[in-house]
């Protein structure tokens, strides 16, 4: 057991994590800026995290099936958000997952870095996984990561 798989909280005890509870810190989303367990003090303010599947797949690559399995449960999560706020996609998976559960064409919603897109009551901004491979490979550098969670905190304090 690793990862969230240990911790009882995503991206606590894995590789993305680091990064993300950094930034969460940084813009006024999260008390602290790593992440332990589940009880370890550490409280989010203005943010929610979820995944869009709710187990723990092989390789943490979740197939078609899960994602088709748990979107009901996404798109009942998406329905509690309040009016204007920011969904933050972290990958493509997650970007097509928030798509299909608002029942929207993935065609008029492509998945770029650093996207806006207005769907329904929110908005949606995609970015790169944080993940190993992403930050290691520099598809995913600390500056543009900073720069979503920049644009995040600028459009729900606008």
């Amino acid at each position: 057991m690793h990862g969230a798989n240990r911790s009882g909280r995503p991206f606590t005890g894995d590789h993305a994590g680091i990064l993300l509870y950094q930034m969460l810190h940084k813009y006024g989303f999260a008390s602290r800026d790593h992440s332990e367990a589940v009880d370890d003090g550490l409280t989010l303010v203005d943010c929610r995290i979820t995944n869009a599947v709710k187990c723990f797949p092989p390789d943490n690559k979740p197939v078609g099936a899960e994602i088709n399995t748990c979107n009901k449960f996404l798109a009942n999560e998406l329905q509690t958000l309040p009016k204007d706020s920011v969904v933050m996609a972290l990958g493509g998976i997650a970007h097509r997952a928030v798509i299909k559960a608002l029942g929207m064409r993935q065609a008029e919603f492509k998945f770029a870095h650093a996207a806006l897109h207005d769907v329904e009551y929110f908005q949606l901004l995609d970015s790169y996984h944080c993940s190993r491979y992403n930050t290691n490979t520099r598809r995913l550098s600390e500056a543009m990561f900073d720069e979503i969670f920049a644009t995040a905190r600028e459009l729900l304090d606008n």
